[in-house]
């Protein structure tokens, strides 16, 4: 069974800190005592790590040796519609554990008003879902969830390769995977809201260089789509 990971703020002189609500989860949920080995990482190494000290919303650990924190050889920034958060957190729990290193909420023509200035809110709660997805997947760092934009300004984002998700006759995303020698280390997505795009946002993504793409036959929902697409990425990439 997999050793469970934390992030840690710091780790000086060989040993760090847990604090705050992980740190009560390991003494009052899992029993942690001293002697016990976890996983720790400060968002650039993870190491094997014992428990010197755990007592109420503090847990030490003294550092034993560096583990193996293998990365995705892409970096996938996902550009998600915003959507109804109960299911735009579900996207920013899978997405996270499927590797992606940034996530833009984005308003589009058919997203549902009053969701722009209520993401403003929400900022913390789903830096937090990104952590604690991190840590189940044992990941090295979680991902950057970056403020809501308008879908103007989130045509602007760069990457060696953009894809728009569109429901409309796009190409298969697999059939349009660059071949190794053409791959960038960066990849853009942008998934698009209930009801799809509106023709105007479709044109106005060409324009700019995306390159439509789709994930078969059928009409998947927003978080469905999100997250074959990244995976058919991710995997590409791997290839």
């Amino acid at each position: 069974m997999a050793r469970r990971r934390f992030f840690v703020d710091a780790i000086h002189g060989g040993a760090a800190e847990l604090r705050g609500d992980d740190a009560r989860h390991l003494t009052r949920v899992l029993r942690a005592q001293a002697g016990q080995l976890y996983e720790i990482t400060d968002s650039r190494c993870a190491y094997l790590a014992e428990i010197s000290e755990a007592r109420g919303d503090s847990v030490v650990f003294r550092v034993l040796e560096p583990v193996a924190s293998p990365e995705l050889s892409v970096s996938i920034t996902l550009l998600a519609a915003l959507i109804k958060f109960d299911r735009f957190e579900w996207i920013i729990e899978k997405a996270t554990e499927l590797g992606v290193e940034r996530i833009l909420p984005v308003e589009t023509a058919r997203s549902e008003r009053g969701l722009l200035t209520a993401s403003a809110t929400r900022g913390e709660r789903w830096a937090r879902i990104a952590k604690e997805s991190s840590q189940q997947s044992r990941r090295l760092r979680a991902p950057a969830i970056l403020p809501a934009a308008h879908f103007d300004a989130a045509l602007a984002t760069s990457a060696g390769h953009r894809f728009i998700l569109d429901e409309t006759a796009a190409p298969p995303l697999l059939r349009l995977a660059p071949l190794p020698a053409e791959r960038s280390n960066s990849v853009a997505l942008l998934a698009g809201p209930e009801g799809g795009w509106t023709e105007t946002e479709r044109q106005q993504a060409i324009t700019a260089g995306w390159q439509p793409v789709s994930l078969g036959p059928y009409i998947l929902r927003t978080e469905t789509a999100a997250a074959a697409a990244i995976a058919v990425i991710a995997n590409t990439w791997c290839g």
